[in-house]
C-alpha cells in the first residue's frame, strides 16, 4: 500500500492518492476509502483497478490536518494502509485506524 502526497504551491489543500497493491487486495473486485473525511461513508469513495491490478483513489484534503481511514472490500473486510502515517485507537470494535496526515 502507498500514500501519496501532492502539496500544490498556492492553497490549503493537499491531493492524496491512496494505492491498495494486488497482494492486498487478493482478488476482491470493489475497494472503498473510508474516514472521517467522507463520514465513513462506504459509497462515495470508491477506488479505480487499473490494468495491472492495483486499485487508487485520488482526493483532495485541507493541510494542517489528520484524517483516520481505513479501506473496506467487497463491502465486508477491512484493513489499515501499511504505509499509514500512523495509526489510533478505532472507537468502533479492537481494531486501530489508519492515520494520513497532510
Amino acid at each position: 500500500m502507498a500514500l501519496y502526497k501532492a502539496y500544490p504551491k498556492k492553497g490549503k489543500t493537499c491531493k492524496v492518492t491512496f494505492v491498495l497493491p494486488v497482494e492486498a487486495s487478493n482478488g476482491v473486485s470493489k475497494v472503498a476509502l473510508v474516514g472521517d473525511f467522507n463520514n465513513w461513508e462506504s459509497g462515495t469513495h470508491l477506488l479505480s483497478l487499473d490494468k495491472d491490478g492495483l486499485f487508487s483513489i485520488t482526493i483532495t484534503l485541507k493541510q494542517g490536518s489528520e484524517y483516520e481511514f481505513r479501506y473496506l472490500m467487497d463491502d465486508e473486510r477491512w484493513e489499515n494502509d501499511w504505509a499509514a502515517d500512523r495509526y489510533t485507537q478505532s472507537t468502533f470494535g479492537n481494531c486501530d485506524n489508519s492515520v494520513v496526515i497532510v
